[in-house]
């Protein structure tokens, strides 16, 4: 029973994703535009040359975190909206190291990159301490956070890192995290922090799976009440998973700054890095592998959008309709669910 259920919580979004897909062709071909063309060009855009796939990886890699990031909270059931503010700190944090002084590469990017985990979490404590002391709601804490973080980062560029600039100056070499083998391999910005997204997925993983601190937190997510009548500290747990949660993100700032473009520029708005977590933790689940996978996805049709406008004329606005049905797919899984359950039970 359990491994039928757990072969159903992996068939639900694959089934979304398809059911998506297939009903961004119904529109483009009510729209008039042939959807083979429009795929075709899409997967182009990602993986069509060595290029466009470095620069698919790039877009993947900060999503990783950020869908981590959502899903740790997701878990311990707490929904830290506020990702998108506290990958705005990790990125200041990191790119404030990496332009203030150099060092041995092996001192300097550790520490930009423990900086940027520092930030976020701290900028998560906020809600996460709010929500533990005095029962104020996280979503409404932490998304005001993130036009606090927004407007405090450009102020800081602007009056603090430089003299009434925009942005700021390149990170030095020992903090960056571009890869001269990668640039020369693809010609792309593909830079380290691919392999440190991955490997902090694992570490979320067996931090939620394999520790006791984990299974304190994921049963404070179950039921705080019951964690309480344990001996369990429910707020003390709540604050460590936001801790946790913004922490992640925080580095999936840091990606941006010492590695796709190397310094921190003033934003005219948010970025969405934090805001589409919310959608890859969502698809894969609220697990480490399934953001991943998530990750993975919506990085190819954000990359591969680009694409279809040049090659397929087809406005690349409409990828950003696939991604919201996918989303309103995995959010009716409670009907694919059913379906699946009743299909099985006529099977038998």
């Amino acid at each position: 029973m359990l491994r039928d259920q757990r072969f159903i919580n992996v068939l639900i979004p694959i089934i979304s994703v398809i059911l998506g897909l297939l009903a961004g062709a119904i529109i483009m071909l009510s729209f008039g535009y042939n959807p083979v063309e429009g795929y075709g060009a899409l997967y182009e855009g990602a993986f069509g040359n060595s290029y466009f796939m470095g620069e698919t990886f790039v877009k993947v890699t900060p999503l990783i975190l950020s869908g981590i990031a959502v899903a740790f909270a997701f878990r311990t059931g707490l929904f830290n909206i506020g990702v998108e503010g506290q990958v705005f700190v990790g990125w200041l944090a990191s790119v404030w190291v990496g332009i203030s002084f150099e060092s041995p590469m092996i001192i300097h990017l550790p520490l930009a990159i423990l900086s940027a985990g520092v930030a976020g979490a701290l900028w998560g404590f906020v809600p996460g301490f709010l929500k533990a002391k005095f029962g104020v709601h996280e979503v409404i804490v932490s998304i005001m956070m993130n036009y606090i973080a927004l407007y405090t980062c450009n102020a800081i560029i602007r009056n603090v890192l430089t003299d009434r600039l925009d942005s700021t100056d390149r990170v030095a070499d020992t903090a960056s995290l571009s890869s001269q083998m990668f640039y020369n391999w693809t010609g792309s910005r593909l830079h380290w922090g691919a392999i440190i997204a991955l490997a902090l997925a694992f570490v979320m993983w067996f931090i939620l799976e394999k520790t006791t601190k984990g299974y304190e937190l994921r049963s404070v997510g179950f039921n705080q009440n019951a964690s309480n009548y344990a001996g369990m500290n429910v707020n003390r747990n709540i604050v460590y998973s936001f801790l946790i949660s913004g922490s992640f993100a925080g580095i999936a700032g840091a990606m941006q700054g010492l590695g796709t473009y190397g310094n921190m520029f003033v934003q005219s708005s948010f970025t969405n890095i934090g805001f589409d977590g919310i959608a890859v933790a969502l698809l894969g689940g609220n697990t480490a592998l399934g953001s991943v996978f998530g990750a993975f996805l919506f990085g190819t049709l954000k990359n591969g959008a680009g694409s279809m406008p040049l090659v397929a004329n087809i406005p690349k606005e409409l990828v950003d309709i696939i991604v919201a049905l996918i989303i309103f797919f995995v959010a009716s899984g409670y009907i694919i669910r059913w379906a699946l359950t009743r299909f099985k039970r006529e099977g038998k």
